[in-house]
């Protein structure tokens, strides 16, 4: 295949022809923790004869996509919601009559995979599609409220007997200057400190004088390569709230007391009264619209000074594919995927606690075990252990986590000892169903904690397997450092589970209040909850009503009570009964593995009630005023994937796959897209690619000397002690002649002196990566204080006087 001609932007790679996407603007709307979002798309048709183009993209799990239109031929036009079959049927009639056709819907492998087909385009001719979603945010431990625009979706691996993946046949190419814009808005009651990202963006320009509201764009010249990520810092972040959102089902009464209804309110109420028009809906109480909505932001308690648990079976399932030999991120000497998993798996080995039992799955496309069954927590399987990391590498071929689960799940566990499962994965993977439905049967049996490495995991399978298992998810992208992430979640593994929770309202006798998301299973300190309720009835005065989250952790019974008014105004957008909606659709989906008619029937009708998109429904819309009639079926044309890590990129599904080959070999890349010679050719074309001088650049180059918190953290003992050893004299500063000589207590083993040195160091050194060693320095603490005795101040003493520090005494408990 010749070389890609100039200056091409994205390409077709079967014609070499310009895709029709032409550009992308995203609109984004903050309020608190939740997101609504317009993206459009712009697409025109460079070729001779009409295109059918279609578009897959990537999408967050929990995006309620609510509405989709597109303009063409300066016509709007407004896409009906179906169920999938009939969407499918009504799509194609159009196609085979000529007329031009648009169709929005899920992927059936996964929830967070969207296609969008863009039908009859005739030649020369545009069209915009633009489509509505609204989303929760997360809170991070550092209090920023994180929205993410995904653009990188990676091909997900097939396994065997599955068919091939959509993402698998995606061609991925260099990106280039393709328009897109970004413009978003954030609003906070308790006020906006900052807002940061991971792209260049414009300053925050408040716009008000109390600094509630402000906005930010990103700066012209953005590249669609990767995720866009915005961080926004608020005052008060993590306190406890109730947004009531009133339902359409209002009294004519109330609705002739409020003001003129906005455009885009009209617009919603059209849009009502054709769903019910087309599916015979009607706007009764009890319906999901019409009544109010409330969404329950709970931030749990516990007790101080609560002990964490030393029990407890530790598995650490660690994904070993070929993909995981990418980088964490494009910039330069960014780790590998692997080589973070390697450190986090380092720290999290140092930090478990004594008596406990833990083992190490890696997987592949075949799986295998450190030992044959989980072991006892002790210096020597700790040891063993960490060589056995030392030595992992991306060599295990495609991504097949279904077998390396079921293997552990017919493992027997240890009475005493409660399972605490810990996946690491980059998410490319294309039986997410099966996998999420392979943990939630076991859900008795342990609590799963899910990491998803790098841009482009599936938000569906991280998230999926953590709320089955009742535990906690964690994306790591960008320049996010994995082992604070990891331990934080290791934390919440250490927590006695909570028992006995339960919701009580205390409301008039004219309301009553159903809840439509599940009440949490698993509640851990710190962790924000989030419950929605339909508010059903109606409301005679300003009343308010109450709700309480009670539980019982360890033999104390804790409540968290909210307050909050049931007459709310109506929102120009009703967001919260979106997100409602989406949540109610979610858990329909996926209680069981095949849902009974009646569930599908409920998914249905919440879907089409309430615009929000499922794995039953579809968007289609089609310009019945077609002008220009296609008397021939259209050229099918694939929108490329951006693919900014072409070189290495892991293309894993059906015949699309990458071979890599052991650690001290280079690895052998199949790239059916493109020859070296065509890749280094490719330098003609107006796209940025990273520069590497070889492949030793690309994989080996984060290789280098770890930081001293790691070379520190490697030599701890199990028991939280330290040696006296050259690797540990080097990381203080201190020769080992000197330590010995400034024991303050020479009756007292040397390794005390050392560890009492240790723990100031990272007190003094690393107060900023607290996160990552706090519970090593528990285990550190409660050694030095069995061993000191009566010495333990003057060691602390003479330690701050040798690192010139002055470490708080308190901290060792004195």
């Amino acid at each position: 295949m010749p070389p890609f001609p100039p200056c091409c932007g994205l390409i077709i790679v079967a014609s070499r022809q310009p895709v029709p996407l032409q550009g992308i603007w995203v609109d984004v709307q903050v309020k608190g923790f939740v997101a609504d979002v317009s993206a459009t798309l712009k697409y025109k048709n460079k070729e001779e004869k009409a295109v059918e183009s279609v578009f897959v993209f990537p999408m967050d799990e929990d995006s309620a996509i609510y509405n989709f239109e597109a303009t063409i031929e300066g016509k709007k036009i407004v896409a009906d919601l179906q169920e999938k079959e009939q969407a499918h049927k009504t799509y194609d009639e159009a196609i085979s009559q000529g007329k031009q056709a648009f169709l929005l819907e899920e992927d059936e492998s996964s929830a967070d995979i969207f296609s969008c087909r863009v039908g009859n385009l005739p030649p020369g001719q545009e069209a915009e599609v633009n489509l509505k979603y609204v989303r929760e945010l997360s809170v991070g431990a550092d209090g920023a409220v994180r929205f993410v625009l995904p653009a990188v979706l990676n091909p997900r691996y097939t396994p065997k007997d599955h068919n091939v993946s959509i993402t698998a046949t995606r061609p991925q190419v260099p990106i280039s200057g393709i328009p897109y814009s970004l413009n978003a808005q954030f609003q906070s009651a308790y006020g906006i400190a900052k807002i940061e990202s991971n792209c260049n963006i414009t300053p925050l320009e408040y716009t008000d004088n109390d600094k509630t509201s402000g906005k930010v764009s990103l700066v012209e010249g953005h590249k669609f390569e990767r995720d866009v990520e915005l961080l926004a810092y608020y005052t008060d972040v993590n306190k406890p709230s109730v947004t009531v959102e009133a339902g359409l089902g209002a009294t004519d009464t109330a609705q002739e007391s409020r003001p003129t209804p906005s455009v885009a309110q009209q617009l919603w109420a059209l849009v009502q009264r054709k769903f019910r028009s087309n599916f015979n809906l009607k706007k009764i109480p009890g319906s999901i619209m019409a009544e109010s909505v409330a969404m329950l932001n709970f931030y749990p308690s516990f007790p101080a000074g609560q002990e964490q648990s030393n029990c407890g079976e530790f598995i650490f399932l660690v994904d070993r594919s070929g993909s995981m030999e990418w980088s964490m991120n494009s910039g330069p000497n960014a780790p590998r995927r692997i080589h973070s998993a390697r450190e986090t798996l380092v720290l999290l080995l140092k930090s478990l606690p004594l008596g406990c039992y833990f083992n190490i799955y890696g997987f592949g496309s075949r799986f295998e075990a450190f030992f044959s069954e989980s072991v006892e927590y002790t210096q020597q399987s700790m040891e063993e252990a960490v060589k056995k990391v030392n030595k992992m590498d991306a060599d295990f071929g495609g991504t097949e986590i279904l077998q390396p689960l079921k293997k552990i799940y017919q493992t027997a566990g240890r009475a005493e000892h409660p399972r605490q499962l810990f996946v690491f994965t980059d998410g490319e993977v294309e039986n997410t169903k099966q996998v999420i439905n392979e943990v939630r049967k076991n859900l008795k049996k342990h609590r799963c904690f899910t990491f998803g490495i790098g841009e482009g995991a599936s938000t569906s399978l991280i998230k999926g397997m953590a709320r089955a298992g009742s535990g906690t998810f964690e994306f790591i992208t960008g320049k996010d450092r994995m082992q604070p992430k990891v331990l934080r979640a290791l934390k919440c593994s250490l927590q006695p589970p909570v028992k006995d929770i339960s919701l009580t309202w205390t409301l008039p006798s004219s309301v009553e209040a159903v809840v439509l998301s599940k009440v949490p299973t698993a509640i851990f300190h710190g962790q924000r909850s989030i419950v929605y309720a339909q508010l059903k009835g109606k409301v005679e005065n300003e009343a308010d009503g109450e709700v309480c989250l009670q539980y019982k952790f360890k033999d104390e019974i804790i409540k968290n009570d909210l307050r909050f008014p049931l007459k709310v105004q109506n929102a120009e957008r009703p967001t919260i009964h979106r997100l409602a909606a989406k949540t109610l659709i979610s858990v329909l989906e996926h209680r069981t593995e095949s849902p009974s008619k009646n569930v599908k029937k409920k998914i249905l009708e919440t879907s089409l009630q309430s615009g929000v998109v499922s794995s039953l429904t579809a968007y289609v819309a089609v310009n019945k005023d077609t002008k220009t009639r296609v008397k021939v079926p259209p050229v099918r044309r694939d929108v490329p994937d951006p693919a900014y890590r072409m070189v290495g990129s892991a293309f894993h599904g059906g015949h699309r796959r990458m071979a890599w080959s052991a650690r001290k070999a280079k690895p052998q890349v199949d790239l059916p897209l493109y020859s070296s010679l065509e890749i280094s050719k490719m330098g003609s074309c107006s796209f940025e690619r990273p520069h590497f001088d070889s492949y030793d650049d690309i994989i080996y180059k984060a290789d280098v000397e770890p930081p001293p918190l790691v070379r520190l953290i490697t030599v701890q003992n199990a028991d939280g002690s330290w040696y006296l050893t050259p690797k540990i004299s080097a990381v203080l500063g201190i020769s080992e002649a000197d330590i010995k000589t400034e024991n303050p207590d020479q009756n007292v083993e040397v390794s005390v002196w050392v560890t009492v040195l240790a723990v100031i160091w990272l007190h003094t050194t690393c107060v900023d990566q607290r996160e990552e060693w706090e519970l090593l320095e528990g285990k550190a603490i409660s050694w030095v204080k069995a061993k000191a005795g009566s010495s333990l101040r003057e060691f602390v003493r003479a330690g701050n006087e040798q690192l010139k520090s002055s470490v708080d005494p308190k901290v060792f408990g004195l």
